[in-house]
């Protein structure tokens, strides 16, 4: 039997809350209901920040205890998720063994299986996760008004210069009916950091960027080509020297040109980006796989396919000599095993590890 009190020994609640908004409270108050202990899982952790995930996993954790009570806060358990931008196999492995550690942890009456349920509300088409686990009950919480995570974030990077800045203006006219009064308070203090200084700057160059397209009669679908170049257990980065992205290490590539075929493109990148001296027909046939990547929002400019080309050089004990170019500041070696996703442009990091077989 479960506990009296509650239909559930733990209720799983999935999401990125970027940020935590009144619907999302919404969910965990019915959880709290409902279940002995709560397991948020916090997704898109470990994340360079951009407008799209503008905060950390330590910063959406403490937006969340911020609304919650003493006792609240002692049933509900949280914890990061890496992302597995393209594997849902993967991504479901994480969840099922993160919320297994935790059960494993905080199941008070090991004598008896615990009653899970997974749940969440089904908004639209993102909400697809909630049929991934049909070992758990699921629990739908109906929806008051459409309040989603993306309207705050627009709402905050579309305010015209100044109007965060100036603490005569109230936050309450763009979000205070969108997100809990403590999360509100937080974000009044977040606007006026260098942090969202910096972002506001990206998100004006991507919408500066993206109003050159204004008069297309459809969005534009770009494609770029991106080379992964392995020797001895390192891989060939660059630096970005512009935005968007500004100083996250990438891979090397761009933008494809209208008179050349996506090899090419890939090696004139390399070669512009990297200085790598290592003759062409040698990178040719040294290629070992190629593969696309076309996750919706794998990038803040718009619909962008990359075609993705792994190089694997022999292994030597010295490896070849690279220096920036073109818009890298500078190209790099780094050890496979000091990748941090953290640190890595767009999907960039999951692109590696997709395309060497290794699990993120």
């Amino acid at each position: 039997m479960t506990n009296k009190q509650f239909n559930f020994d733990f209720l799983v609640f999935i999401g990125r809350f970027q940020p935590f908004h009144l619907g999302h409270q919404r969910v965990v108050n019915q959880a709290l209901e409902q279940t002995d202990k709560l397991i948020l899982l916090i997704g898109s952790a470990y994340r360079p920040r951009c407008t799209r995930n503008p905060w950390s996993f330590d910063e959406r954790e403490r937006m969340i205890r911020s609304t919650l009570s003493e006792q609240a806060n002692k049933r509900v358990l949280i914890i990061p998720v890496m992302d597995a931008t393209y594997s849902d196999e993967l991504w479901i492995a994480t969840i099922q063994k993160s919320v297994s550690g935790m059960i494993a942890a905080h199941h008070a009456q090991p004598h008896r299986d615990p009653v899970i349920g997974l749940i969440g509300h089904s908004k639209d088409h993102t909400s697809y996760y909630l049929k991934l686990f049909p070992q758990w009950s699921s629990v739908d919480v109906a929806s008051e008004g459409k309040i989603c995570a993306s309207t705050v974030r627009d709402k905050l990077f579309h305010a015209d210069r100044g109007q965060w800045e100036d603490k005569r203006l109230s936050a309450n006219t763009m979000i205070g009916d969108l997100v809990p009064t403590e999360v509100l308070d937080y974000l009044n203090q977040f606007v006026r950091d260098d942090v969202f200084a910096k972002l506001r700057d990206e998100f004006d160059f991507v919408r500066k960027y993206q109003s050159a397209w204004d008069i297309a009669p459809y969005p534009p679908v770009f494609v770029t080509v991106d080379a992964i170049v392995v020797q001895s257990a390192h891989i060939l980065l660059v630096e970005r020297g512009a935005r968007p992205g500004k100083g996250l290490w990438a891979l090397p590539g761009g933008f494809v040109n209208q008179n050349e075929t996506l090899l090419e493109a890939c090696l004139r990148e390399l070669r512009e980006e990297t200085r790598l001296k290592v003759p062409a027909p040698v990178l040719k046939g040294s290629i070992q796989n190629q593969a696309v990547f076309d996750d919706p929002h794998r990038s803040e400019r718009g619909r962008t396919i990359t075609h993705a080309f792994l190089i694997h050089l022999l292994a030597d004990t010295v490896l070849p000599k690279v220096k920036g170019g073109d818009d890298a500041k500078k190209a790099f070696w780094v050890p496979l095993s000091e990748l941090n996703p953290a640190k890595l442009f767009e999907d960039h990091y999951f692109i590696i590890q997709r395309m060497l077989g290794q699990p993120n």
